[in-house]
């Protein structure tokens, strides 16, 4: 009798400070129960002392070790598209890359970001009212979720951002899209009307502890959604539930970029239920 070798996929994740990552347990678990043998490795930019600058050796390093494909994440989500062959539409739209599949030795960057926070964001708060939707950060993974809310048919969507320039760009990319619906603001005057807040900073990481804005905004008939997930229980996600707010934590979005970038990498569909259980399960364990 002849036996088939499990295939093997060898695929990681660049970023800063994502020693604790659940990316690796989630993309190797799913991979077995599809038979496949799947290597996540953690390519961490603080652990050299690294920057984005290392960006191009180690997309290199990737072509010659016949990596199937990586993530990225923080701070590298914007940086790593000037050094990829293409991009699919919807990285191309965002302006923000999240995964990079390689393919006959071309890099195609991709971003699940912003179906994965959509994926969470509909399972943790049906019904979530989209009148006044404030998102605080314009970065990378800000980028993608602008572009999901609308999607989702958020009627105006108050961009807040440290750098008040990038939150008027990416206003007026969407605007480009969707219609006159998004505008660069203050935080203070947009949460005064707002029927939802997204947070899409890396404030409440545990390298970046914190609130990433007064909790004195927070009102009970707001919904709050946190794209932070390690640790999932944030400091806003605290300050949101003591002001009595509708949650979605972190773990959504994390799961839903990750049922997105396994596709991706391996070109089978995965169990989303069951890759949601899993890290639900490695959160929960001390």
């Amino acid at each position: 009798m002849t036996l088939t070798a499990p295939r093997k996929v060898l695929v990681g994740l660049i970023g800063a400070g994502i020693q604790k990552s659940l990316s690796p347990a989630l993309h190797e678990e799913e991979a077995r129960h599809h038979g496949m043998r799947l290597h996540y490795q953690l390519i961490d930019l603080d652990r050299s002392a690294s920057s984005v600058q290392e960006l191009p050796a180690l997309l290199a390093a990737a072509r010659i070790m016949g990596y199937a494909g990586f993530n990225v994440t923080y701070p590298c989500k914007q940086a790593v598209i000037a050094h990829l062959d293409s991009l699919s539409e919807e990285a191309q739209a965002m302006g923000a890359v999240n995964t990079v599949v390689l393919r006959d030795g071309q890099l195609v960057g991709h971003n699940t970001d912003g179906s994965g926070w959509a994926w969470g964001f509909a399972r943790a708060l049906p019904g979530a009212d989209l009148r006044r939707v404030v998102l605080l950060g314009a970065g990378g993974a800000g980028a993608a979720i602008a572009h999901a809310v609308l999607r989702l048919g958020a009627e105006h969507l108050s961009i807040v951002d440290a750098q008040p320039g990038r939150a008027a760009q990416l206003a007026a990319d969407v605007n480009a899209l969707y219609g006159p619906r998004a505008e660069a603001a203050e935080i203070r005057a947009a949460m005064a009307t707002a029927t939802g807040l997204i947070h899409a900073t890396p404030t409440g990481m545990d390298k970046l502890p914190g609130l990433p804005l007064d909790a004195a905004l927070l009102r009970p008939a707001m919904w709050v959604s946190e794209v932070v997930y390690f640790p999932l229980d944030t400091a806003l996600v605290q300050a949101a539930r003591a002001a009595g707010c509708r949650v979605s934590d972190g773990g959504g979005m994390a799961v839903g970029q990750a049922v997105g970038a396994f596709e991706l990498f391996t070109g089978e569909p995965p169990d989303a239920a069951r890759m949601d259980a899993h890290f639900r399960r490695l959160v929960a364990t001390p």
